[in-house]
């Protein structure tokens, strides 16, 4: 599944049609915190507080690279907003450097610390593709672990780090995309469009569990509608995902 992250069209998914997922809100991110020593497993969450967010190339930079709307809408919908969170590389003093959602993965930028808010998360997910396996991690202890249906051969699951950018609820459970599905940072490394969108990545159930384990999506990880359900009400936003 390719999940188009501002017009949510879920590309990579293979074959399959229905009504597309809406925005849920089941899982809340956790407390802010201003701790600065921290264990391995727990990353940094960045949450914009302000409405439109400067971006810069550097914490140098005379200028913003780029801006972003928060929060920033679905399918251009007024009525379907979205918290505007980023993924924390690196703390600097009065800056903040982030994992950006967009092209090239691994894109990351600058952000003033005075216009977000971080909070801790120590949760994680780990996609390991040769294994076609989905861990994820509560702290150092596994949460849930199972198999799943990467990207095939010519559509590939693209490796990086990411983290969850938007939870859509399906309307219909039993199409492709079951229940649920989570919108990555990242895009397809094949794809630079798909149904109208720009080819992003996700995490999303099935409707057919007999794939779980294969090659066969357009850069999408399918997993059990179970497991998918499970986490919806566990994982906050901005949660990493790292898929190699």
């Amino acid at each position: 599944m390719l999940l188009v992250a501002c017009t949510i069209a879920l590309a990579a998914c293979g074959a399959g049609s229905g009504e597309r997922p809406r925005l849920s809100s089941k899982a809340e991110p956790p407390g802010s915190t201003t701790s600065t020593t921290l264990p391995s497993y727990v990353s940094l969450v960045a949450t914009a507080s302000v409405p439109e967010l400067q971006v810069f190339e550097t914490a140098t930079s005379p200028a913003p690279a780029r801006t972003f709307a928060n929060p920033w809408l679905l399918n251009d919908d007024p009525d379907l907003e979205v918290p505007l969170v980023f993924l924390v590389a690196e703390r600097d003093g009065e800056w903040v450097k982030v994992n950006l959602p967009e092209r090239p993965n691994g894109s990351t930028g600058w952000v003033r610390a005075s216009d977000v808010t971080i909070t801790q998360n120590r949760y994680r997910i780990v996609v390991e593709l040769d294994a076609h396996q989905i861990t994820v991690y509560d702290g150092e202890s596994i949460l849930l672990q199972e198999p799943v249906a990467i990207g095939k051969d010519a559509t590939p699951t693209p490796p990086g780090v990411y983290y969850l950018r938007v939870l859509l609820k399906a309307p219909d459970p039993n199409t492709v995309y079951g229940p649920y599905a989570y919108g990555l940072s990242g895009h397809s490394d094949v794809l630079t469009s798909f149904n109208g969108g720009d080819g992003e990545i996700g995490i999303h159930g099935n409707n057919d569990a007999s794939v779980l384990g294969t090659s066969v999506s357009n850069g999408c990880v399918r997993m059990s509608n179970e497991g998918i359900t499970r986490l919806t009400g566990i994982l906050p936003l901005g949660t990493p995902v790292l898929v190699g």
